[in-house]
């Protein structure tokens, strides 16, 4: 065997810098393992610094202060019900089990502060979905806590795309992240490293012993004596991995860090780890944009969504992720649903009537110089610019104001479940809210009967165009329990885990409830920390 020469030794190498990686960073410094965190970018924080920093944890220590009624067992069985068999059950207990002992733990630090953000669970109809939600986030902080760190810290989507001005106090994602930093940073125990991207994963006596990151300059060899986390994210800003794996759309499409290429996956897959789910990702409608993205695009406060043939084709006010693989599905039926359009009347005014577009919108007049949003006097008009069938868009506008002025969807039963009933109160509460992160459309002063059912009655009309956007792929190395990545004939790598979406996700082709993409992260990022301690 040849003697490995090694620049520096830790206990614990991190892959990554988002609220998954920082977790498990913490958790095993301040356990007394020397910890490096190595983030390929410029910037600290990763996609969690563009979210709303939730996590889905049930029954943690938050919501319980809070006092929502719940239990272990009624979120067990709702979460199985949405999940199914499609991932072991060993991942899925692990994770609903851990989250609340993992909220336990980092309370423990002053720095970690969270507080309850009702959210519904996604998938209403199924047995004990809660209707006020699972969620917490992190608390705010002044941005000056932060101190030499505030300039590594990645901004959020509309200032890092669109120059708006920073956030101070920091809010959700940019809260968790640079909570997170604080507290990794006062263990006296890591070192945060940027602009250190991971080249290669070292083996030794058939571990991984450490890894080449590029880091001054030049290859660095850093061993890590415990073990190498991979919590990179996913491959969405890709384009060759995400043809190679079959993700639709491009990566201007994705609302993912820059950082996110797949380097951590393919350099797990290059010792031999299994893969599942490469073919999934966190989806969502996303409104385009003139500069060719299109970007996450959360609560439709109004109008429809119709496809090429000029039909509706779903309820267009169920939760994201669902919407977007409905827009998949009818796209591979042969019609066109990629872009969609979405359809509205002059009550929400010349913008679409969506709570949040992830960016704040550039002028009208550039959406129209690039014929992504059009306007007409009447349906006819508007069907021949955004080029569906008139008499189909006709028929279709006025099937919907027959189900407003009924209250029932009888198509798509919009506007019943509990998270849509949640937005459109949210939207009601905050009526002509401009926020740092997007618009909310004003909505009409009279509503029916279902308030998710608002005919389309008062000219000029107007049209959207509607991609299909992602928070990230889903889909990276298979793990067990404790986070250790597996080969395919299940057998451990050890000295290697993975969480996040470098991890295939432990909640399969299905998105349950908003936070789930951050709270699984930093669970198995979290557990993954523990096996290194105790190893």
């Amino acid at each position: 065997m040849v003697k490995q020469e090694w620049d520096e030794v830790f206990d614990t190498l991190v892959v990554g810098s988002g609220g998954g990686g920082l977790i498990g960073a913490y958790t095993a410094a301040s356990r007394g393992l020397k910890t490096v965190v190595v983030e390929a970018t410029d910037k600290f924080g990763g996609t969690t610094a563009y979210s709303g920093s939730g996590m889905w944890l049930p029954g943690n220590p938050v919501l319980q202060r809070h006092g929502e009624p719940d239990s272990a067992a009624a979120a067990r069985t709702y979460y199985k019900a949405v999940v199914g068999t499609r991932t072991p059950e060993s991942l899925q207990d692990a994770y609903l089990e851990t989250g609340p002992k993992m909220i336990e733990d980092l309370e423990r630090n002053p720095l970690f502060r969270f507080e309850v953000y009702p959210w519904p669970d996604y998938y209403g109809r199924l047995p004990h979905a809660h209707p006020v939600g699972r969620h917490i986030i992190s608390r705010a902080l002044p941005a000056a806590e932060l101190g030499d760190l505030r300039k590594d810290l990645r901004p959020t989507l509309s200032t890092e795309r669109e120059g708006q001005p920073p956030l101070d106090p920091l809010m959700a994602g940019q809260a968790l992240i640079g909570r997170a930093l604080l507290a990794v940073r006062g263990t006296g125990n890591a070192e945060l490293r940027l602009s250190s991207p991971l080249e290669s994963l070292v083996m030794e006596d058939g571990k991984v012993a450490g890894a080449v990151v590029t880091y001054r300059g030049r290859p660095w060899r850093i061993r890590a004596r415990r073990g190498v986390l991979l919590a990179a994210g996913g491959f969405e800003q890709n384009d060759e991995l995400r043809k190679r794996f079959g993700i639709a759309g491009p990566a201007k499409w994705s609302v993912g860090a820059p950082g996110n290429q797949g380097k951590a996956l393919l350099a797990g897959m290059a010792v031999g780890a299994a893969t599942d789910l490469l073919g999934e990702a966190w989806w969502s409608p996303g409104l385009m944009h003139p500069d060719g993205t299109a970007t996450f695009t959360v609560g439709v406060l109004g109008g429809i969504l119709v496809n090429g043939a000029g039909e509706r084709f779903a309820n267009e006010t169920m939760a994201y992720d669902r919407l977007g693989r409905e827009m998949l599905k009818g796209e591979a039926t042969g019609i066109r649903h990629i872009p969609s359009w979405m359809i509205w009347d002059d009550q929400f005014g010349g913008e679409p009537p969506v709570m949040n577009a992830s960016v704040a919108l550039h002028a009208r007049e550039a959406y129209l110089r690039a014929g992504l949003w059009q306007t007409a006097d009447t349906l006819r008009a508007l069907a021949a610019a955004i080029e569906v069938p008139p008499k189909a868009l006709e028929a279709t506008v006025e099937r919907f104001n027959r189900f407003a002025a009924k209250g029932v969807d009888e198509d798509f039963h919009r506007g019943e479940e509990p998270f849509e009933k949640f937005i459109f109160t949210a939207a009601d509460q905050l009526e002509n809210l401009v926020s740092n992160e997007g618009k909310m459309g004003k909505g009409p002063r009279e509503k029916g009967p279902n308030p998710g059912l608002i005919p389309l009655l008062k000219p000029p009309f107007h049209a959207a165009a509607v991609a299909v956007s992602d928070l990230g792929t889903k889909g990276g190395l298979k793990t067990d329990a404790a986070g250790r990545v597996l080969r395919a004939d299940g057998s451990v790598i050890h000295g290697l885990y993975a969480a996040g979406n470098t991890m295939a996700a432990v909640s399969g082709e299905a998105y349950p409830a908003g936070g789930n993409p951050v709270g699984s992260s930093a669970v198995f990022s979290y557990l993954a920390a523990l096996d290194m301690v105790k190893s």
